[in-house]
């Protein structure tokens, strides 16, 4: 019998973990490492930072669907690997430090076949002076990417559309919190949830909301912005965006570098070198992400970290690492079987693995600072890339296989996404939007670097109704629910 652990319980590492399990059944282990004991589907947090949904409707304990799918599930952090075992054998294993009430704070040794790293981000609030520390979401700003965070941040906006009704006039600032921040969906779908929610309570014309962005135009998004397909004709991200933006009488802040955080005030850096302030009533910042601060040891004892992850935290695989600048990038850079180059029996999927570079064209302003999305590589593509990876793994420990059987490359992997732009049955509207491919690839779809007839997006209530649809239908594939593995990733 051999044993599979999976180091992170979210959309990738639960995705790798179940899937792997019902493929293995009773033949081999899987364990499961996270220091989270319930499950949330992120994507629904916006709605839940709205008090469009409960933070109970978004989340789920993870053990009692761990014990049905048979699987070994530690609510633990893991803080070290060593994929050459020790000096007394070597067995690879790794160190886990367990986070619940009646084992908190002790460690383990757990040796393992086969390693996914799936861990996710860091939520690296403490990049940002004011804005938190260390992961901690600090006092003057609001989040949503928990659901607790986001259950707070409703309960603050709460607290301002009274001072609204009451005929005081609210600044809300909604955006990135650093220089390097990815998941500007995120803070696009919150913006436009914020102006909805206020509309809907009466006090729309009592308040003045701006977005703060790294992006260098709207509608980049970290992808180095989307032509697409829109009621049959072509259009960008730039004019989608803008148009929204200004119909619903919203301003914008580009190229910022949010380097400050006060009470009712963030400081900023520009692309231009200029910096500025600008005053707020209610924030939410996007915090940057790192690596989660695992560490890698040799046979010997000795520090290995920097030959397995990158600088940023996130784990190398196999990815080109040294394409140099930004006009020598081609899709080929991105990693296709998530495989580490030193260690065949370790893999990184969704965020924790370390891309070659950005996907938007890198910037900085003239005093040297970088000013640009980090890529992102949540949601979809996360679950694909488990589930690829899952399968490598399968064949592997099933069938002998001495290369991974199955890729999940950014490059050549479309992704759909339907971002909220306002909550409610009858006037609820959303984006839906697919992509193809993810990485632009300019040397096979030249001018745009997509495919355009995969490219396509709809703006409107029907979407809104999917983005719901689709809450319920992701929530039941979690549990592991009858026909779970049918449903697509």
């Amino acid at each position: 019998m051999a044993r599979l652990i999976v180091m992170g319980g979210g959309v990738s590492g639960h995705t790798a973990a179940t899937f792997a399990k019902d493929m293995l059944g009773k033949d081999h282990e899987v364990i499961v490492v996270t220091p989270n004991s319930m499950w949330n589907w992120i994507p629904s947090n916006i709605w839940v930072g709205v008090g469009g949904m409960s933070k109970e409707e978004v989340v789920f304990p993870l053990a009692p669907v761990y014990e049905k799918a048979g699987i070994d599930y530690r609510q633990a952090k893991a803080v070290g690997i060593h994929p050459e075992g020790n000096a007394d054998g070597e067995t690879p294993y790794i160190v886990i430090e367990y986070t619940d009430e009646t084992k908190a704070g002790q460690t383990e040794e757990l040796t393992y076949d086969y390693l996914i790293n799936a861990t996710g981000p860091k939520l690296n609030f403490g990049a940002t002076p004011g804005l938190g520390e260390g992961t901690n979401l600090g006092e003057h700003t609001v989040s949503v990417c928990t659901a607790d965070h986001a259950e707070h941040a409703n309960h603050e906006l709460n607290a301002c559309i009274e001072k609204m009704k009451n005929g005081e006039r609210q600044a809300f600032l909604i955006g990135t919190g650093h220089g390097m921040c990815t998941c500007q969906g995120a803070a696009f779908e919150y913006i436009f949830n914020i102006e909805h929610t206020l509309k809907e309570a009466g006090v729309r014309e009592m308040a003045d909301i701006t977005f703060i962005t790294n992006e260098s135009f709207l509608g980049d998004f970290g992808m180095g912005g989307i032509h697409f397909k829109m009621g049959g004709f072509a259009t960008s991200s730039k004019i989608f965006a803008e148009s929204l933006y200004a119909e619903r009488g919203m301003d914008w802040i580009l190229g910022a570098h949010v380097n400050k955080v006060e009470a009712g005030k963030v400081t900023y850096e520009s692309l231009d070198g200029e910096m500025d302030t600008q005053e707020f009533d209610f924030a939410m910042l996007i915090p940057p992400f790192a690596g989660v601060g695992l560490k890698a040891f040799a046979k010997d004892g000795s520090d290995i970290t920097s030959d397995v992850f990158a600088p940023n935290g996130f784990m190398k695989v196999d990815a080109k690492y040294d394409a140099g600048a930004y006009e020598n990038w081609k899709a080929s850079d991105w990693p296709r079987t998530l495989q580490t180059p030193a260690y065949k029996n370790i893999f990184a999927v969704g965020i924790a693995f370390a891309p070659p570079h950005t996907i938007s064209k890198p910037m900085s302003s003239p005093n040297g600072t970088p000013i640009n999305p980090t890529p992102p590589r949540t949601g979809m593509p996360s679950a694909m890339m488990g589930k690829a990876v899952a399968q490598s793994v399968v064949d592997m420990m099933q069938n002998g296989a001495t290369e991974p059987t199955h890729t999940a490359c950014m490059a050549e992997m479309g992704a759909a996404c339907v971002a909220s732009a306002g909550k409610g049955l009858f006037t609820g509207t959303a984006a839906a939007m697919t992509v193809y491919p993810i990485i632009q690839d300019f040397e096979k779809y030249p001018g745009t670097g997509r495919d355009l007839n995969g490219t396509t997006g709809e703006l409107g209530l029907a979407a809104h109704w999917v983005k719901h649809v689709l809450h319920f239908v992701f929530m039941w594939k979690a549990k592991l629910k009858p026909g779970w593995t049918l449903i697509p990733e």
